[in-house]
């Protein structure tokens, strides 16, 4: 993280609020609101979701501003593989989410939403089996079922052949019981641990109780690219980088934790600019050839204005802002460490 935390009023005056149409709805909303900080070094993205509290929050603001301030470790690669993402769209409609993603190789299909059946989820994941009979499958339930229903649905989808089923249950005891109960079974689903994963202790709980095969790790949500790369090796598990429906901006922090690790396994989870209908840069971070290659990622002057929030919107965000930052002052979490 940087030496010292950027003075509030320097974060004030940089900072853009927008508000992003969606092409399909994901996480229940058709429009993304973020917050973009132009550091010294860079942009950085605020974006935690509106029912996040302050606390968890800062980490999200701990990782823009090591965006901006302190920029990204040295890469190990120069491209990462990116999954498709198909939303809890009805079956029709998965030709059409799959067309914006260009040559596919592994697709994540989200499951267990609310208001949705089991019959929903086999008729998704069909259609997309049916798209890309070669293609690696894995499912996310956002931690939708309990143990039960995890073990029917994962029962039931096993035959389409899944990569892994992430975060099907919302605790590391049901994420253990779930993995010990299908891994016994004729068609055996690996376990991924995403919402699990949200403190510096998480992953090593998470190891330690037999809960998953991987974890899926998220910049923002851990507090920056470094923050996450630690974690993943206090880990010891393999891990899948995934995004927090971020624009460009903040894609490419999620790319920069993905190119830095030591090992990658598994397509990342980075491909999801592909659902919004614009973005902040005229040149998008969205994959060429089943890949994204690195590179840096400028918000566009008149993008920023033509998605620009409305005054109350952003009048919350920037009171957001200030409330994080006092937060981070407090250096709680030893967010700021200077290393």
């Amino acid at each position: 993280m940087p030496e010292r935390l950027p003075e509030l009023e320097e974060l004030l005056d940089s900072a853009y609020v927008v508000s992003l149409p969606m092409r399909v709805k994901f996480r229940g909303i058709m429009e993304r609101e973020t917050l973009l900080l132009r550091g010294p070094l860079g942009w950085g993205e605020f974006c935690p979701f509106p029912e996040y509290d302050d606390d968890e929050s800062s980490r999200w603001l701990a990782a823009a501003l090591e965006a901006g301030w302190l920029g990204f470790p040295e890469p190990l690669r120069a491209e990462v593989p990116v999954n498709a993402t198909v939303p809890a769209v009805s079956a029709d409609r998965v030709p059409d989410v799959l067309g914006r993603f260009g040559r596919v190789d592994a697709v994540k299909i989200k499951v267990a939403e609310k208001g949705q059946q089991l019959s929903d989820d086999l008729a998704r994941v069909a259609a997309v089996r049916r798209a890309l009979p070669q293609a690696a499958i894995r499912v996310d339930a956002n931690g939708g079922w309990d143990v039960e229903q995890a073990v029917e649905a994962l029962g039931a989808l096993a035959p389409y052949g899944l990569e892994y089923a992430e975060q099907p249950v919302p605790t590391i005891d049901g994420l253990a019981e779930v993995r010990r109960r299908v891994s016994s079974t004729a068609t055996p689903v690996r376990i991924a641990a995403d919402e699990s994963v949200r403190k510096e202790d998480d992953p090593l709980r998470v190891a330690r109780a037999g809960a998953a095969d991987l974890i899926v790790v998220k910049v923002a949500p851990l507090g920056g690219v470094r923050r996450a790369l630690a974690i993943v090796e206090q880990s010891g598990l393999p891990a899948v980088v995934s995004s927090a429906l971020d624009t460009s901006v903040g894609i490419r922090g999620g790319l920069a934790l993905a190119a830095a690790l030591p090992s990658l396994p598994y397509a990342c989870g980075l491909g999801t600019v592909s659902l919004f209908a614009s973005d902040i840069t005229r040149t998008p971070l969205v994959a060429d050839d089943g890949a994204i290659r690195l590179r840096e990622v400028s918000a566009d002057a008149g993008l920023l204005e033509q998605f620009a929030a409305s005054g109350e919107r952003r009048d919350w965000w920037l009171d957001r802002l200030r409330r994080v930052h006092a937060v981070l002052a407090t250096d709680q979490h030893g967010l700021f460490t200077g290393s």
